[in-house]
């Protein structure tokens, strides 16, 4: 992904909000995750905005979140669960987008999206 110009408000909050007193890629992980489980109002309607390879959903696709996908699958990356053709899936949050969505649980992706895309990684 490319990077995109630093924003001043979102660096400090990701510093002094979402990793705070992280001091290695495990802390780093769980403070992401326990920001975005406890800022996005579930569920809510998304649309994808990226295929991925280990995900089925399609460009445009519109499904519905339901909540964060487990710690463990999270240490990587942070996945999002959805409702899936009767089951529930983890897919990639950085390929979500929702529009409609809450203020807070909007800011909460973005911030997401800010990370990855400035290339940032847990370590």
């Amino acid at each position: 992904m490319a990077n995109i110009e630093q924003d001043a408000e979102i660096e400090e909050r990701i510093t002094m909000q979402i990793v705070v007193d992280a001091y290695d890629p495990e802390e780093q992980a769980m403070g992401w995750y326990y920001y975005l489980q406890g800022t996005m109002q579930f569920p809510f309607t998304a649309s994808c905005i990226s295929k991925r390879r280990i995900s089925p959903l399609k460009d445009g696709q519109t499904v519905e979140v339901v909540g964060m996908a487990s710690e463990d699958e999270c240490e990587r990356e942070m996945f999002v669960e959805i409702d899936w053709e009767g089951d529930t899936l983890a897919v990639p949050l950085i390929q979500l987008e929702a529009p409609a969505a809450d203020e807070e649980t909007q800011q909460a992706i973005s911030d997401w999206h800010y990370w990855v895309n400035q290339g940032y990684e847990f370590g």
